[in-house]
């Protein structure tokens, strides 16, 4: 999920109470829920960043350490302020305890709610590269920003105005996530299962999410070299889609041309649902699950014929 959603994830469990629990609290919960995402800056590669995003910093060495690493930082940075005379007065007594538990709760949500998503996780990195796909959430979802923004929103007002009940907002807010990811997954396997079901009978069979409309989804098959994709909804039929083609990924070509580019095999190591646009000399590789021609410059490798 996209950055804004992981720190709101974090700041509604801190507003649900968990915040009271120990002194630095919500930039414990809000830092760990982005801290896998240090492998961010790795971007920089372009299309080779591909096989490095949401690997190494996603598996379980990493969810180990970072959040001791994150706890051992904030105590030590509220060591520092005390030895400084810098320490807010109304800041609680940091639970060394309770901080490292926070930490582990908060790294914790990122590769689940990364998981929900179909670009991919590396959840077993460095013992297996193999990728998961929950295929439920868009990257950005709106819905679970308003639930959680409003919720953390409604929560920090009460609190201000010292009611009593000033976590339950951020409560509600987390239980409407948890309903509305559950109402999802429900969606996306239901769909995914009739499209398996349905001419053409696809051997692998994708529900896409669509950005803002929960309801429908769009659907992504596979059957031996061919591929297609059509609009799915709760509420109406089916219509095709333009992208019903050949996968073409039995080329020969593909597997030497890529054989010395780095940017193909990373590539190819990312892409779940390759389709191969053959030329004389030169293949465009892209995957079926973003096949926007206006993302072709982080989505997808040319690859040229070697030169003699």
């Amino acid at each position: 999920m996209d950055n804004l959603t992981h720190s709101l994830i974090g700041a509604a469990l801190g507003q649900a109470g968990l915040k009271r629990k120990t002194g630095l609290a919500m930039p414990a919960l809000i830092i760990a829920a982005n801290l896998p995402d240090i492998d961010a800056p790795c971007a920089i590669y372009g299309v080779e960043s591909l096989s490095m995003r949401r690997g190494i910093t996603h598996g379980p060495i990493a969810l180990l350490v970072l959040p001791l690493v994150l706890a051992g930082l904030l105590i030590a940075f509220d060591r520092w302020q005390a030895r400084r005379t810098k320490r807010p007065e109304g800041r609680l007594p940091v639970h060394a305890g309770w901080l490292v538990a926070l930490c582990y709760i908060g790294t914790f949500t990122h590769p689940l709610f990364d998981w929900f998503n179909n670009y991919g996780i590396r959840l077993l990195e460095p013992f297996s590269s193999q990728w998961f796909y929950g295929d439920t959430l868009f990257i950005v979802d709106p819905w679970i920003i308003a639930m959680l923004g409003f919720g953390v929103w409604r929560s920090l007002r009460r609190e201000r105005k010292g009611a009593e009940s000033w976590a339950r907002p951020a409560r509600l807010g987390i239980a409407g996530v948890l309903a509305f990811v559950a109402a999802n997954i429900g969606i996306s396997r239901f769909a995914a299962d009739k499209a398996s079901l349905s001419e053409p009978y696809p051997e692998i069979t994708v529900a896409n999410a669509v950005p803002a409309q929960f309801w429908r989804k769009q659907i992504l098959w596979r059957s031996g070299d061919s591929y297609g994709a059509y609009g799915w909804s709760l509420f109406w039929s089916q219509k095709v889609l333009p992208e019903t083609g050949q996968t073409n990924m039995s080329d020969p070509r593909i597997a030497e041309w890529a054989k010395n580019d780095p940017k193909a095999q990373a590539f190819l190591f990312w892409s779940r649902m390759p389709v191969a646009e053959l030329h004389d000399d030169y293949i465009i590789l892209r995957d079926q699950r973003i096949m926007d021609r206006r993302m072709d410059r982080q989505f997808s490798v040319t690859l040229r014929k070697p030169k003699p």
